[in-house]
C-alpha cells in the first residue's frame, strides 16, 4: 500500500534555538518539544519529570462532591453498593480499581459486568433488575452510562441510585443520576478532558481518600491498572494521562499487582514494559475473557490477592486468548475473501461486511485488520440476540461517529469515539445501512484521508543519534496518541552488508550514512523492497528510534516505517 510522507510544519526557528539553549539539547529535540506545545524550561520540566503532585484536584470535576457524599451516606446506612463496568479492558480495570479500593473499607459490595451477548454494551435492564432484586441501593457505573437516559430513569423507579463515571461524549441530556462524572460534560471545568473510564474511577477513589483521610498509597497502588486502561483504550497520552501512564508503567515494571504480574509472566515478558507491550501483550488477554466467555474472569484476576488464584485465572484467560485468535484469523480471511471477490465493494470508499455467523466477540479486531488492509472507514456486522451488531473503525482524520450520526435513523443505538464505535440495527435495515454509510462517507471523506499517512516529525542525520540524544528522546515516553513516538526522515542512506528477510515479510539490515556509524534496522511488512536494497543504491528512510534488548544487551535500533528510492 502506498503511503504519504507528511513532514510537520517547521516550528519557529528562533524559538527552537531558545528552547534548545535553555535545556542544553539538540535542536531536533527542541523542535519535538515545541510540536507538543512545550516552549519553555518550566513546562519542559513538568513534561520530563511527571509526578503525583501534577495530578489535578478531583473535586474540580463536576458532581464529584455529590458522588462522594452519596457513597459516604451508603456506607453509613450499610446500603449495598454494586460496582458496574463494561466488559473491555477499560471497563474491567475500572471495576478492579474501584471495587478493590472500597472492598478494603466496606463489605456490602459486589461488582457486575454485563454479558456481551445477552446484555450488550453499557447499562442493561438486566443489570438494574439484578440490583433491585438483590437490594442494592446504589450502582457506580464505570466506563459507561453517559447516554443511558432511559436505563437510569428505569433504575430510579426501582429505588436504585446511580453514580455515572464515564469518559464518552454526552448527548444533549444527562442521565438523572445522583452524580455524573464526565470531564466532557459541557458544564464541567475539570482541566483535563481525556481521562479513560478507569481514570475517572481513579479520580473517584482519589477524591474519597482525600475527603476521608485515607493514605494516598491506598489509591496509587492501582496505577498499574490505570496505565493499562490508558494504553488499551487508546486515549491521549498527554497532560494528566501522561502522568498516570508514566507512574503506572513504573509500577508495572517494579511492583505490579499479583494479577498483572502473573499475566506478564504468561505473556512471556516480566519487565521493561512499554505502552506498546501493554497494548499487544496484556490488553488482548484481558479482553479475551469478555470476547469469548465472561469478563468477570478478568476482574477476578486483577483483584486477586492470592498467587495461586491469579495463576489459575491467567491460564484460563490465556486459553481464551488463543481461542480468540482462532476466531479472529478465520473471520478475517472470510471477510477479505468477500471484499476481494466483489468489484463493487473493492471500489467503495467504505467497507461494510456482514455474516450472521461471525463471532461477535472479535468483530472489532477484524474491523481493525480490514482498515489496515484497505485503509478506509470499516464496519463488520454479525447477528446478535435477534439484532445485527457491528463494530466500526476509522482512518486518520475521519470522524466515524459523525458518519454514524448521518445513519442514525437506521440504527437502534450506536456510540463510541471518532475512530472506533459500536452499533446495533434491525436485520431488515442492513442493506439500506450499507448503502447509506457509503453515501455519507463518500460525501464527507477527503481523498487524502484514504491514503495512509506517515507523519514525520523532523529530518535527522544518523550522526545526530548519539547517546545523549537517545537518553533525552527516551524521556519523551510513554508514547501514544498526542505524544506519538517521533518519526524521523533521513535521506541518502545505504545498506551495509546484506539486507535479509526475517519472518514472513520483514527486512533486517544495517543502515549507514556518510560520517555516521551503522544502525541495525528492521522494516516490518516491507519485504517487497528487498530486491532493490543493494550496497551502492541510495534511499531515504523514515523511522522511529528504539532500544532493542536481546539477552541483556541493549542496542539502538531503527524501526523503519517507510523506504523511498531516490530515483
Amino acid at each position: 500500500m502506498n503511503k504519504r510522507w507528511a513532514i510537520r510544519d517547521n516550528a519557529d526557528e528562533e524559538q527552537v534555538k531558545t528552547v534548545a539553549a535553555a535545556l542544553n539539547i539538540d535542536v531536533v529535540l527542541s523542535r519535538l518539544l515545541i510540536h507538543r506545545g512545550i516552549k519553555d524550561y518550566d513546562n519542559a520540566r513538568l513534561f520530563f519529570r511527571p509526578d503525583l503532585c501534577h495530578l489535578h484536584d478531583p473535586f474540580l470535576m463536576a458532581d464529584m462532591e455529590k458522588a462522594i457524599l452519596r457513597i459516604e451516606d451508603a456506607i453509613a446506612a450499610r446500603e449495598k453498593i454494586l460496582i458496574y463496568g463494561d466488559y473491555d479492558v477499560d471497563g474491567t480495570t475500572a471495576v478492579a480499581v474501584v471495587y478493590g479500593f472500597f472492598c478494603k473499607i466496606y463489605d456490602q459490595l459486589e461488582y457486575y459486568i454485563p454479558d456481551r451477548y445477552s446484555e450488550g454494551y453499557g447499562i442493561s435492564t438486566q443489570g438494574i433488575d439484578y440490583a433491585a432484586e438483590h437490594d442494592f441501593k446504589l450502582i457506580i457505573a464505570l466506563d459507561c452510562g453517559i447516554k443511558s437516559i432511559d436505563k437510569v430513569a428505569y433504575a430510579n423507579t426501582k429505588g436504585v441510585d446511580f453514580i455515572i463515571c464515564d469518559h464518552h461524549l454526552p448527548g444533549n441530556e444527562l442521565p438523572a443520576a445522583v452524580a455524573t462524572l464526565d470531564p466532557k460534560r459541557a458544564d464541567c471545568e475539570y482541566p483535563y478532558k481525556e481521562l479513560s473510564g478507569c481514570g475517572i474511577g481513579f479520580k473517584l477513589i482519589q477524591g474519597y481518600a482525600e475527603k476521608n483521610d485515607i493514605p494516598l498509597e491506598q489509591v496509587t497502588c492501582y496505577l498499574d491498572l490505570v496505565a493499562i486502561s490508558i494504553a488499551c483504550d487508546i486515549v491521549h497520552i498527554s497532560g494528566e494521562n501522561r502522568v498516570l501512564a508514566h507512574l503506572g508503567l513504573q509500577k508495572i515494571n517494579t511492583n505490579p499487582c499479583i494479577g498483572v504480574k502473573t499475566l506478564m509472566e504468561i505473556a512471556g515478558k516480566s519487565n521493561n514494559f512499554t505502552i506498546s507491550d501493554v497494548v499487544f501483550l496484556l490488553g488482548p488477554r484481558i479482553n479475551a475473557a469478555g470476547r469469548i466467555d465472561d469478563a468477570k474472569h478478568s476482574v477476578e484476576l486483577l483483584i486477586a490477592c492470592d498467587e495461586d488464584k491469579a495463576k489459575e485465572k491467567s491460564l484460563l484467560i490465556n486459553v481464551k486468548n488463543t481461542e480468540r485468535k482462532g476466531h479472529d484469523l478465520s473471520i478475517t480471511d472470510e471477510a477479505l475473501s468477500i471484499i476481494d471477490n466483489d468489484e463493487i465493494l473493492i471500489n467503495r470508499k467504505s467497507t461494510v461486511v456482514f455474516n450472521e455467523n461471525w463471532h461477535k466477540g472479535v468483530i472489532g479486531i477484524v474491523a481493525s485488520r480490514l482498515t489496515e488492509k484497505y485503509y478506509r472507514p470499516t464496519i463488520v456486522l454479525t447477528r446478535s440476540n435477534g439484532h445485527v451488531a457491528g463494530s466500526a473503525r476509522s482512518v486518520l482524520g475521519y470522524d466515524l461517529y459523525e458518519a454514524l450520526c448521518g445513519c442514525s435513523d437506521l440504527l437502534i443505538q450506536f456510540g463510541g469515539h471518532k475512530y472506533a464505535a459500536g452499533l446495533t440495527m434491525h436485520p431488515e435495515n442492513v442493506e439500506a445501512f450499507i448503502n447509506r454509510f457509503e453515501e455519507v462517507v463518500s460525501a464527507t471523506i477527503k481523498p487524502e484521508q484514504l491514503i495512509q499517512q506517515i507523519q514525520i516529525d523532523a529530518e535527522l542525520r544518523l550522526s545526530q543519534i548519539e547517546p545523549k540524544f537517545f537518553r533525552v528522546l527516551n524521556q519523551f515516553a510513554p508514547f501514544g496518541p498526542e505524544n506519538m513516538s517521533p518519526v524521523f526522515l533521513t535521506k541518502n542512506v545505504y545498506v551495509s552488508g546484506n539486507a535479509g528477510l526475517v519472518g514472513a515479510n520483514h527486512i533486517k539490515m544495517t543502515v549507514i550514512q556518510q560520517g555516521a556509524p551503522g544502525f541495525d534496522s528492521i522494516a516490518f511488512n516491507q519485504g517487497e523492497y528487498l530486491p532493490k536494497l543493494k550496497k551502492d543504491v541510495p534511499f531515504d528512510i523514515c523511522y522511529s528510534i528504539e532500544e532493542n534488548i536481546w539477552r541483556e544487551r541493549r542496542t539502538i535500533q531503527l524501526n523503519i516505517k517507510g523506504i523511498r528510492f531516490t530515483d
